[in-house]
């Protein structure tokens, strides 16, 4: 985790000593599988160049610890043939989730979706643990099991460390005229614009009000 800075020097360091711990040194500036001598790159895929904002600069961080990450970007139609038969090594991607996850979650994270053309476990992860606490989540008996599944799940998954987090906000950025009224309690991640949102006449009325003020 980083302080938003750009200064992640200790973020190096502490990523450098789990690669040596891993087997990996750094020969000639570069970093290498020790007992090989295999050069440490990969290619990240994307079909969208708004992503490279986000993927050079993590290209750019690799390249400080002697990895060489190549970021190509590609037109829709190759992006999803590669995509269906997981010819990549990278993408920036992610699984719609909603607070009752339930049959989807096989598609995502089990190993018989590992092969499937087409599937989704981009991941290709293969565990066990993961495959029985899926199954557990589906048959979950009421609420607070599904909650206790869930989260289960969730721990394995970071665990195995299958995907790289790029960034997070906490809020919603959105201008609007004062003139809406909005229930007292919102859906829990999500704005609820304009789904729950409705035009409010007192307000709607003060807005045209002082627009008109101030046109004079």
């Amino acid at each position: 985790m980083s302080d938003g800075s750009g200064y992640i020097r200790e973020n190096l360091l502490a990523a450098l000593r789990l690669l040596e711990q891993a087997g990996w040194v750094v020969r000639d500036m570069k970093l290498v599988n020790a007992r090989t001598g295999e050069p440490f790159q990969f290619e990240i895929m994307l079909d969208d160049p708004q992503f490279e904002r986000l993927t050079l600069p993590f290209a750019k961080n690799l390249e400080h610890l002697g990895i060489r990450a190549r970021v190509r970007t590609v037109d829709a139609a190759q992006y999803e043939k590669r995509l269906e038969t997981f010819d990549f090594d990278m993408i920036v991607g992610g699984w719609g989730q909603s607070l009752s996850p339930g049959n989807e979650q096989t598609e995502y994270w089990t190993s018989g979706r590992a092969d499937v053309p087409g599937g989704r476990n981009y991941a290709g992860v293969r565990d066990p643990v993961v495959d029985t606490l899926v199954d557990a989540l589906i048959a979950a008996p009421d609420r607070q099991g599904l909650v206790d599944r869930t989260r289960a799940l969730d721990r394995v998954l970071l665990w195995g460390f299958y995907v790289i987090p790029q960034w997070h906000i906490t809020s919603f950025r959105i201008a609007y005229w004062d003139k809406f009224g909005r229930p007292a309690v919102s859906p829990k991640y999500a704005l609820g614009f304009p789904e729950t949102w409705w035009l409010d006449a007192a307000r709607s009325a003060e807005l045209m009000r002082q627009r008109g003020d101030l046109g004079r």
